[in-house]
């Protein structure tokens, strides 16, 4: 493809590392939006502005966001920027994985952030996947210096990076106890070197009981739901205690359909609610808690690949193995 060609308010950016997001290996999720150029967790250089740009210049280094919010339509004005027409609309040209990108005027303006002078490109690219971890958390009700957390118990089901990231964001809010769930081995002792206080292997034990002897029979207060599956999303439920809160982070897979019984969450108090992506807010909030380390690159980035070896990064991805964060460097 041809370097793409600004206009007046636009900038070009010379993309320096690009995260695979495991969004992306979900097929049915990709299989309809295709033909694409892949990825949507960027970071660069901006080597180019339009005549009208004022808050950027070549030379500054950027994390940009491929949705951005038109900030005054009536989603964004009560904080739901993914509902916003514009942030739907909006994107990167041609795509995340390309040694050049056009980032429009809105997204520019709207959700593009210029990295502190102590923060790497790589560490740029975790700012989106640290937002959507951000948004959600505060959806489940968790604001930092909240009393009440220190005294709850979260269960985070899946451990790839964004299990590990909502870990490590649980950790920094001060939640009291903090569970992990997964089948991977090097997932399960990674997540307790992120602040896990204990972790149940789901290949050779049940979830639920394991859940239930580890909170004497009070489960857990907030429970996250990674896996894209709606069998993950029933066991998130029963997973939650009374007046427990479920979240569910990521899509089920096309066509499947969750049966639930009402009365079981209306006499235990149970909420169900969802995360979907993340806004300008967040991915502000998510650059501060790179500045202040929680989240880095150095924990987090566990196999690098060229541009020609894309296709290699994300079979790693998509096996979900002795892997948590793969990047493309250029």
């Amino acid at each position: 493809m041809p370097v793409p060609e600004i206009g007046p308010g636009d900038a070009l950016m010379r993309t320096r590392a690009s995260g695979i997001c495991s969004g992306d290996v979900m097929p049915w999720y990709i299989e309809k939006k295709a033909p694409l150029v892949l990825g949507h967790e960027p970071s660069g250089e901006i080597v180019k502005v339009g005549n009208s740009v004022k808050s950027f210049k070549p030379g500054d280094n950027v994390f940009t966001h491929h949705h951005a919010p038109c900030l005054t339509c009536r989603y964004c004005r009560r904080g739901d920027h993914v509902q916003c027409e514009t942030w739907k609309n909006t994107r990167i040209i041609p795509g995340g994985i390309s040694e050049y990108i056009l980032i429009p005027e809105t997204n520019l303006e709207n959700d593009t952030l210029k990295l502190t002078e102590n923060m790497s490109f790589e560490d740029g690219t975790l700012i989106e996947p640290t937002a959507c971890v951000l948004k959600g958390l505060k959806r489940a009700g968790f604001k930092c210096k909240d009393s009440s957390i220190s005294e709850s118990t979260v269960l985070v089901i899946g451990l790839g990076v964004m299990g590990q990231l909502n870990i490590l964001g649980a950790r920094r809010f001060g939640v009291g106890r903090i569970i992990g769930a997964d089948m991977v081995q090097y997932r399960l002792k990674r997540a307790k070197e992120f602040g896990a206080d204990d972790v149940i292997d789901v290949s050779k034990e049940n979830l639920i009981d394991s859940l239930r002897k580890l909170t004497d029979g009070d489960m857990a207060d907030l429970v996250i739901v990674g896996p894209n599956s709606v069998e993950a999303m029933k066991e998130g439920i029963s997973s939650a205690g009374n007046g427990g809160t479920v979240l569910f982070f990521t899509p089920a897979k096309s066509g499947e359909k969750l049966t639930i019984d009402p009365n079981y969450l209306y006499f235990r108090d149970i909420n169900i609610i969802t995360s979907y992506s993340c806004g300008p807010a967040e991915t502000a909030d998510a650059l501060k808690l790179i500045e202040e380390g929680v989240v880095s690159a150095e924990k987090l980035v566990t196999h690098r690949f060229p541009i020609e070896k894309t296709a290699e990064a994300f079979r790693v991805t998509a096996e979900a193995k002795d892997s948590l964060k793969v990047m493309i460097m250029f």
